[in-house]
């Protein structure tokens, strides 16, 4: 996603004058981009640094050192898909084939629509449920191939229904 420049500064602007003339601000810099842009764009990097003074090595460099900092597009919906032993052993890995083969996209992948990103994920703490598969904040438990992708379309159906158009 690329962003102009004007849209850029009049949305970035404000988080640079939150951190001009202030020194260690480099984590809490990258959050605040991320969560205005929904991830940690070039673009953005190359602005705030040259408006506060920083290179944007620094700043990548302080990105890529830290798990919580993204550098592509999220979905509007992040699945995550439990993969921990009681999950396995019902059955987790058909339901991330499942969700592979359906969505065209793999662990960590975020599919071409921006609607679903996918993160395989070691345990939910939800084993009484397994498998488990989270979207959002919901957890859904007993999972099968089949249910797990009736969830999603799910909530591309009520994505549609919210946008007026037919999906």
């Amino acid at each position: 996603m690329a962003f102009a420049i004007s849209e850029m500064s009049a949305a970035l602007d404000p988080i640079v004058e939150k951190y001009r003339d202030k020194q260690g601000v480099a984590i809490p810099l990258l959050a605040d981009v991320q969560s205005e842009v929904g991830y940690v764009a070039q673009e953005a990097l190359e602005y705030v640094g040259t408006e506060l003074g920083i290179p944007a090595a620094e700043l990548f460099g302080v990105a890529t050192f830290y798990a919580m900092f993204r550098f592509q597009p999220q979905g509007k919906h992040v699945v995550r898909l439990c993969r921990g032993t009681a999950c396995h052993v019902q059955g987790s890995a058909r339901i991330a084939e499942q969700l592979e083969r359906t969505l065209g996209v793999k662990d960590g992948e975020t599919t071409e629509d921006l609607m679903f990103t996918i993160q395989h994920v070691a345990c939910l703490g939800c084993c009484s449920l397994a498998p488990v598969m989270m979207v959002d904040s919901t957890v859904h438990g007993r999972m099968t191939p089949e249910s797990a992708i009736a969830v999603l379309d799910g909530l591309r159906d009520e994505s549609c229904k919210k946008e007026g158009v037919s999906c």
